[in-house]
């Protein structure tokens, strides 16, 4: 018998930790939407990407947040992104251990680089570069974080360090 699925889940993670694919994953399962918090921060144009304004920002997460039902996915655990982790029913962290990551970013650019992946960024070599080091401070500031600020959601929260541990908390 299948559990109640959750109709909002807020996924958490670190560069390369499986946030995305994941995601698709979920929403294909749940039929449930799914957005990435990067695609909230920026306004993707053919030319140039747009960082968008704190208020820009808050109001399109919060359009997302007031639906029926979404997959929110990403590594923001700023104060912007309150709203969705208080209305989730559900968050996923993606505690993947960091040299599984760092591997990740690698491929992730050399796939991206022989367009064997999409990607919503122009894959350069200083984004590659800037990878590592938004990994690292994931690790160091980021996750800290995150259980310092939404440590009192940790009732609907689960801690993946595998994402093979998900299928029994789905099945």
């Amino acid at each position: 018998m299948q559990r109640n699925i959750p109709r909002k889940i807020h996924i958490i993670g670190s560069v390369a930790s499986g946030k995305t694919t994941l995601a698709k994953e979920l929403s294909t399962k749940f039929g449930l939407p799914y957005y990435e918090l990067d695609n909230v921060a920026w306004e993707r144009n053919p030319r140039a990407d747009r960082r968008r304004t704190d208020l820009e920002k808050r109001n399109y997460l919060n359009s997302i947040v007031r639906s029926e039902s979404w997959i929110i996915e990403g590594v923001h655990n700023e104060e912007w992104v309150s709203g969705s982790f208080q209305q989730a029913d559900l968050i996923i962290f993606l505690d993947i251990n960091y040299s599984t990551r760092t591997y990740r970013i690698i491929k992730r650019y050399i796939f991206q680089k022989a367009g064997m992946e999409h990607a919503n960024y122009q894959p350069t070599l200083k984004i590659f570069l800037k990878m590592f080091k938004w990994n690292k401070q994931f690790e160091e500031r980021g996750k800290p974080n995150f259980f310092k600020s939404f440590g009192k959601y940790r009732d609907k929260t689960i801690v993946v360090c595998n994402i093979k541990e998900l299928k029994n908390h789905f099945s």
